[in-house]
């Protein structure tokens, strides 16, 4: 399957993409701004979630539609990202119609980046709210990847995290995509090596081209994972979306199958120590012909896409001050790749 022209989940028409962070801090929020009420619904296979309105999205619920999610750092502080986000889309007339009021439906997850080297000491005033409005206001098609928004601390067990995203184009021209903010108990890559668990769905060299190892190391699959007092300060958090028109019970679907993609890209994935957190969302422009083989396909593309969004999160992170961990540049960016001529 060809990425989409921005290989961005962004491809999915209607969906903004808004980062915003505080070097400082280490530390930042990503909004996922609809460009109208969209179907959505989530999954959670971690064991340590932090999370908000995930409740709502279960198919059996009311409101059907969400008018954006926010992805963002600081672990449970974070959760006012959310707050901020639907302060700055109610300024813009957005939201659920309740009589003359509307509430705008936002969604969010967060990921546990206290402990990574940036300055915490909010006191009273955490920036979380702060900072989700900004990511609204930011919000456009095109959006950088790596050491930005919710993946500005993030980290894996050997090196520095980051947000991720890719697209994907199946041949009756739906368009799926992924956006990841990975900071996983695990590891994205094979034991010491620059080679990604995701490789497998790589699409022209977009994590650098190196394919798996073969034969693979010895210790490919010996746990490891951040380790003392930080065990339980992990999570990957993701959105995919489509262009395809999902009822909530198909959306909710389509994220179980999505999580896949992290399986394949983390080693190990969903453990005790993540709050593996995955919503889905379906703009309804696309109508499906055979509804159970269609979302059969995109749920399939959905976990690709997750996979290489994960690879790509950490493939573009950038160092910083204070970092506790290299980037995947640090340690292995002088290498050829073999996708590239000498």
């Amino acid at each position: 399957m060809p990425a989409g022209p921005r290989n961005l989940i962004t491809d999915v028409e209607g969906l903004l993409v808004g980062n915003v962070a505080e070097a400082a801090l280490k530390s930042g929020v990503t909004a996922i701004v609809c460009g109208e009420p969209m179907v959505a619904s989530v999954w959670v296979a971690g064991g340590a979630p932090g999370t908000r309105e995930t409740d709502l999205l279960a198919p059996e619920f009311t409101v059907e539609q969400i008018d954006a999610i926010t992805l963002s750092g600081g672990s449970a502080f974070g959760l006012d990202a959310a707050s901020g986000a639907m302060v700055a889309l109610a300024a813009m007339g957005r939201g659920f119609a309740i009589g003359p009021a509307r509430v705008p439906i936002v969604p969010g997850a967060v990921l546990f980046d206290l402990l990574n080297g940036g300055d915490k000491a909010w006191g009273e005033d955490p920036p979380y709210r702060r900072l989700g409005a900004a990511a609204v206001a930011a919000a456009t098609t095109n959006f950088a990847l790596g050491s930005v928004g919710a993946g500005a601390g993030a980290t894996t067990a050997n090196l520095k995290g980051g947000l991720g995203s890719a697209s994907a184009v199946l041949g009756d021209g739906i368009t799926v995509g992924a956006l990841a903010a990975v900071n996983a108990v695990g590891r994205a890559t094979v034991a010491d090596g620059p080679h990604f668990w995701a490789a497998p769905f790589e699409v022209s060299a977009e994590f650098g081209g190196h394919g798996l190892p073969s034969p693979l190391p010895a210790d490919a699959m010996a746990l490891r994972y951040k380790g003392g007092p930080d065990l339980a300060a992990n999570t990957t958090i993701a959105v995919v979306a489509t262009d395809a028109a999902l009822t909530k019970a198909q959306a909710r679907r389509l994220a179980i199958m999505a999580h896949d993609g992290l399986a394949r890209a983390l080693w190990p994935a969903h453990t005790p120590f993540d709050g593996d957190t995955v919503f889905a969302v379906a703009t309804g422009r696309m109508p499906l012909t055979a509804p159970p083989v269609d979302l059969l396909r995109i749920g399939a593309a959905a976990a690709a896409c997750l996979a290489r969004a994960v690879a790509r999160g950490l493939y573009e992170a950038t160092p910083s001050a204070g970092d506790l961990l290299p980037t995947w540049q640090d340690r292995f960016g002088g290498l050829a790749s073999p996708a590239t001529p000498a």
